[in-house]
């Protein structure tokens, strides 16, 4: 399956088009005087090398449907999210993958982070960095409260996997995603940089 760079598609309506413009906590106005995201030209890449066939979940989650496996990237390799659908849960689940040892970053902080998303629904890829194999670059009190609740409070360099209740997501959904009204949302992520 061939990821979508939803980053293309939504980049007018979110400031950190993250992952499908994940701004505006969750809501699905937005507005076209955003700003886009950005990396600076020194960025580390994202590892784009599929992770080993044999390598092991280094989370699993139950769902009040479904299932998730996430084996976390690694400076080598992309994580790999595989998704017994329909994957939903009831609240936000948030795990530490691995822990970096950077600073701990605030929740106004402006990050850069490698990420993958994909949709519990389907288990289908809807945005990657990895696959771009560029950090993309926002400012936490403009993404979704889902994301940012992975992402504050941890530390640079952590990888972080989390599930998204639709209310932490987009609770009317996100039609250029491909994200219908009540999907729960799973990301792994890697926090590269901080900024304030």
């Amino acid at each position: 399956m061939t990821p979508v760079n939803i980053r293309r598609v939504v980049l007018p309506v979110a400031v950190a088009s993250l992952t499908i413009g994940l701004a505006a906590c969750g809501s699905d106005s937005g507005s076209d005087s955003a700003a886009s995201s950005s990396t600076s030209a020194a960025s580390p890449s994202c590892p784009s090398a599929a992770p080993a066939a044999d390598a092991k979940p280094d989370w699993t989650l139950r769902g009040t449907t479904g299932s998730v496996d996430v084996v976390a990237s690694t400076s080598t390799t992309a994580p790999a999210v595989t998704v017994t659908t329909p994957f939903a849960v009831e609240q936000t689940q948030v795990h530490t993958l691995r822990e970096g040892s950077g600073e701990v970053v605030p929740d106004t902080a402006t990050v850069s982070v490698c990420y993958v998303g994909v949709d519990g629904r389907d288990g289908k890829t809807f945005d990657s960095s990895y696959s771009g194999g560029t950090p993309v670059q926002f400012p936490l009190d403009r993404v979704v409260v889902g994301f940012k609740k992975a992402i504050a409070g941890q530390k640079v360099g952590s990888s972080v996997a989390v599930a998204m209740n639709p209310e932490d997501g987009y609770p009317n959904g996100n039609p250029a995603a491909g994200i219908n009204k009540g999907d729960s949302l799973v990301f792994e992520l890697t926090i590269v940089s901080v900024d304030g």
